[in-house]
């Protein structure tokens, strides 16, 4: 059992010990699960093993909520970076016209999850919540940015290429080849994201409206 999957399994039998009543859940897709094994994202799969505990533990009132993409990423550890024939941007080991990244304002989350409390029986129990601002491709990101007023570039390596660039690039590069072949969100994500944005009236922040406070050109 992942040690994410063990830790999150104990929280969720002392939350229903200490007589929690209602509990959101955050949680993500089982990724080895949907690929057959091939693909493990541990990092997605481990918190999507924890629900069926949520599930079983008999809270009166449950639901889930997945995060997205955190567009946040772009100002840490997906920072634009030097690329092998000159400029800046990203290489990635997937296709960049792939529309299939679900992103948000990780901050947001909150928003869908103060909804689900104040909303009560109107969520039925073990609906899933998916916070999306958007889906999509490298390059929409890298076209939004551009006409932001930056300058940056994106291209393709082979995967061997990719796992070699830092500690821990095979899992990144799995879950890469799980969202070209599943989505970020998996297959139930159109349900899962109008059930949010229902929730949510006003909906989520775009990548454009975000990357213009928070990426500004330099």
């Amino acid at each position: 059992m992942p040690r994410e999957t063990e830790i999150g399994a104990a929280a969720v039998k002392a939350a229903r010990s200490f007589g929690v009543k209602h509990l959101v859940w955050s949680t993500l897709p089982d990724c080895e699960s949907l690929t057959g094994g091939r693909l493990k994202v541990v990092h997605f799969t481990g918190k999507a093993r924890v629900d069926p505990a949520v599930e079983a533990a008999g809270f009166p009132r449950y639901a889930f909520v997945q995060a997205p993409m955190y567009f946040q990423n772009f100002l840490t550890m997906n920072t634009p970076q030097p690329l092998p024939g000159g400029g800046r941007g990203w290489a990635v080991p997937m296709d960049p016209a792939a529309r299939v990244m679900h992103a948000g304002d990780v901050t947001e989350v909150g928003r869908a999850v103060a909804a689900a409390f104040a909303a009560g029986d109107k969520v039925p129990n073990g609906t899933y919540l998916a916070v999306c601002g958007g889906v999509y491709s490298w390059n929409d990101f890298v076209a939004t940015l551009n006409a932001q007023g930056h300058a940056l570039q994106v291209m393709r390596v082979p995967p061997e290429a990719y796992d070699s660039f830092f500690p821990g690039a095979r899992e990144l590069r799995e879950m890469y080849q799980y969202y070209e072949q599943h989505t970020y969100f998996g297959p139930e994500r159109e349900k899962r994201i109008a059930a949010a944005r229902a929730l949510v009236p006003g909906g989520f922040t775009g990548f454009a409206d975000w990357a213009k406070v928070h990426m500004k050109p330099s």
